[in-house]
């Protein structure tokens, strides 16, 4: 029975790391096509995104099958619990790295490169997401602690886009569309970067069994 058991913990931590991969892949193919102005690139994100969601479904009936028939106990059930609560954090990343992608295309072909924050904060979000995922692979806690650090960098960034494209929207109604899509994409990178700290913390809960919501 443990035998079995473990082959279906195995199976569900080579699925995470699949779906963790190709979160990565997704937004940081999404920041490059942002940020060369590539429409056609772009337009290529949603068949991914659809990939994501079914591989949350699939872990996630991996994940009730370990619960339900094998009734696991303390560190095994630590692990399906945040890989549970993991999958959503990543499906809302594939679906915020879409929402970017049907942005792209109204930008006309400008990439926001007049911000100086713009582009590391984007790099930022990335480097948080696949962070996020290394320290699950790796259980290490160092590097999920970093990953809840390093949102301080992201939500400043954002936090000074916001202010300096509120202020174009006010001052030149001619950029004004450009202005909220930036914005909007701004605020999804920031999104990206919330979902990779809660990734993070359900990697901390799962080594420790502390998690700072529960």
């Amino acid at each position: 029975m443990r035998s079995r058991f473990d082959e279906q913990l195995s199976l569900l931590n080579r699925k995470m790391i699949q779906m963790g991969a190709e979160c990565e892949e997704l937004i940081a193919f999404v920041a490059k096509a942002l940020l060369n102005g590539d429409v056609e690139s772009a337009g290529k994100v949603k068949e991914q995104g659809r990939e994501i969601d079914e591989m949350e479904r699939e872990i996630e009936a991996i994940c009730l099958k370990l619960l339900l028939q094998q009734q696991p106990v303390a560190k095994d059930l630590r692990v399906i619990s945040a890989a549970l609560k993991m999958i959503t954090d990543m499906e809302r990343i594939g679906d915020q790295a879409e929402d970017i992608a049907e942005i792209i295309p109204f930008l006309l072909g400008r990439t926001g490169a007049e911000f100086a924050d713009f582009k590391p904060m984007a790099e930022a979000t990335c480097k948080m997401v696949t962070d996020s995922m290394d320290a699950y692979v790796r259980q290490d806690l160092d590097l999920a602690k970093a990953v809840i650090k390093h949102d301080d960098i992201v939500d400043d960034a954002f936090g000074r886009m916001k202010d300096m494209l509120i202020k174009m929207i006010s001052e030149n109604n001619a950029d004004g569309e450009y202005a909220v899509d930036l914005l909007m994409i701004a605020k999804y990178f920031e999104r990206i970067g919330d979902h990779a700290v809660n990734i993070a913390e359900w990697v901390e809960f799962s080594v420790t069994g502390v998690h700072k919501g529960v």
